[in-house]
């Protein structure tokens, strides 16, 4: 795998020149228009918030990577934050500061969307600029608290196995199947009709009280690592009965880690988390009315030194799903009018704001994403300015390189 950006750059559109701390254009998406976009993200900001409207676009995701690559190069931000546990980022930050291994193996036990060939060259970039930066190192933090992991199944299967052979059907007719929620979210497999029926979240309490009635059993380590699984599936979109995330601990992991630390940090994520706002979801999730998101509560707290940045696309072949031109009704039809390979805008510039802002609703490509549903799968927002500082949209999409 190379270190360059050359392969990454080369998915993105060519040059033109687009000058300015606001930049607003229509294009090809070329270097300096990419360099004033950091820019102008970098003047006041102490967290870039990165969210894309799908996880499924290599185009979108190399997008973020190349204005990640910029804030590092040239405004000194020195943190990304990505939506997975803080164990599997503490792997990750071990690392791109110089650790055994590789960005494929320790991506291996990360959450799926990060399993793509670009997560792996992200963090291999940010291995190289550590090495030639060994003082001032950029970190990798989680916002989400330590979750279960597959060897957490194995441990607990093993300890049955040697302690209470009996019980090791029982226990593994409830773990067998509800570890394969970590290659596959459980609500992705309902939505994709393999889910096997019953609740994981069910499955993952009766493995626990299972665990808990085994003579001897304390607070030991077997225990612990059955609560986590138990905690990971009722915690899970399907355990919740709602795609609406834990949004105040997302948003406390980023701003304690940000002043704990004192680094200027990126934080990627999905549209609806980083939105700086309040977002109703379509169809798709539907949610009793507008939630607040871990953008809107940074937002409450650091004013304008939070800048949110959304990345969409019209349409495009995702590799898991052909994405058809969105209905007139979506922001993504409008900017996509120009028939341009890219388009860019600042809405914090007066003018840009006036003609753009108001009510909006963006597409959303999740793992549950139907073309027959496209209509309803988007998030809303009352103000497009306030949820978005910049916008940053593609006219077609490719997929992502999903790691073996």
């Amino acid at each position: 795998m190379t270190n360059d950006t050359t392969a990454l750059q080369a998915s993105l559109p060519a040059l033109v020149e687009t000058p300015g701390q606001r930049p607003v254009g229509a294009g090809p998406l070329s270097e300096a228009a990419l360099d004033a976009l950091a820019e102008a993200l970098a003047v006041e900001a102490t967290i870039v918030g990165i969210g894309e409207s799908t996880r499924f676009s290599r185009d979108t995701f190399g997008i973020r990577d190349q204005l990640f690559r910029r804030l590092v190069r040239r405004h000194g931000f020195r943190a990304l934050a990505v939506q997975d546990s803080a164990d599997v980022a503490a792997d990750l930050d071990r690392y791109v500061r110089g650790g055994a291994g590789s960005a494929e193996a320790v991506l291996a036990g990360a959450w799926r969307p990060w399993r793509t060939t670009e997560m792996a060259e992200a963090l291999d970039w940010i291995r190289e600029f550590n090495r030639d930066h060994p003082d001032d190192p950029v970190r990798v933090f989680g916002v989400k608290p330590a979750q279960a992991r597959s060897d957490d199944y194995d441990a607990v299967l093993d300890h049955v196995r040697a302690s209470a052979p009996e019980l090791l059907a029982d226990v593994a007719s409830h773990l067998d199947p509800i570890r394969t929620a970590h290659d596959i979210d459980e609500h992705v497999q309902r939505a994709r009709g393999t889910h096997p029926g019953r609740p994981f979240a069910e499955h993952a309490r009766d493995a626990l009280a299972l665990i808990r009635a085994l003579p001897g059993i304390g607070d030991d380590d077997v225990v612990t690592r059955m609560r986590l699984i138990e905690s990971f599936h009722a915690g899970s979109v399907a355990g919740r009965g709602s795609f609406t995330s834990d949004t105040a601990r997302d948003a406390d992991a980023l701003s304690d880690t940000q002043l704990r630390t004192g680094l200027r940090m990126v934080y990627w994520d999905g549209i609806a988390h980083t939105a700086a706002a309040e977002t109703t979801m379509g169809d798709a999730a539907p949610e009793s009315g507008p939630q607040p998101t871990a953008g809107t509560l940074l937002r409450e707290r650091l004013g304008t030194r939070y800048v949110s940045v959304a990345i969409g696309f019209h349409h495009g072949d995702l590799g898991v799903v052909a994405v058809p031109e969105p209905g007139a009704d979506l922001l993504d039809a409008r900017l996509g009018e120009p028939d341009a390979p890219a388009r860019w805008l600042d809405l914090r510039h007066d003018d840009v704001r006036r003609q753009w802002d108001g009510p909006a609703r963006l597409r959303v490509i999740s793992g549950v994403y139907d073309p027959a549903q496209d209509a309803s799968q988007y998030v809303a927002v009352a103000s497009l300015a306030d949820a978005f500082d910049v916008l940053v949209h593609v006219r077609r999409a490719t997929p992502v390189r999903w790691l073996a």
